[in-house]
């Protein structure tokens, strides 16, 4: 499986050195993690190959809607999980409009909670060819592989004729 780039930005060290730590431990190699403390330093790094961003509603002078609608505006494919305290149902509408894919609220099991949305997201191709194909897991994890090796073979002949 291909790793997928993870940002994660919020404006506290505490909590970027914690979620980086916890997801390396879970996903180990599946995701290539960066960690930025503003949404102006992360939107100089988001571009089409950004596949989920962990972004803190909160960021001081920055607002986590506006950063979440310039990221949509850069890779509209980017899976962005809002990350916050603030509990207000306004603001959680307001992020699933932009385009948010989910809303974490810290606090109990917030570790557990993002480690899931994450896993749902590495685990998409999978859950599809099983709901929609009625094939086994296992069937679709070789079909996903054969598929993924067939396309790199067939990419390193078409570049190196």
């Amino acid at each position: 499986m291909q790793e997928l780039n993870l940002f994660i930005v919020d404006d506290n060290s505490l909590v970027l050195t914690n979620l980086r730590n916890y997801l390396n431990i879970r996903f180990g190699n599946d995701l290539k993690i960066s960690t930025f403390h503003t949404g102006a330093n992360a939107l100089k790094e988001v571009n089409k190959d950004t596949d989920i961003v962990i972004l803190d509603y909160d960021l001081g002078a920055e607002n986590g809607n506006d950063v979440l609608k310039s990221i949509k505006k850069i890779n509209s494919n980017t899976e962005v999980i809002m990350f916050t305290s603030n509990d207000e149902i306004g603001v959680a509408i307001e992020s699933f409009r932009n385009g948010a894919s989910d809303y974490v609220i810290k606090g109990d099991k917030e570790l557990k909670k993002i480690a899931s949305l994450i896993n749902k997201i590495i685990t998409y191709p999978i859950r599809i060819m099983v709901r929609e194909f009625g094939i086994s897991k296992y069937l679709a994890i070789f079909l996903l592989t054969f598929v993924s090796v067939g396309v790199v073979v067939f990419i390193t002949m078409h570049y190196m004729n």
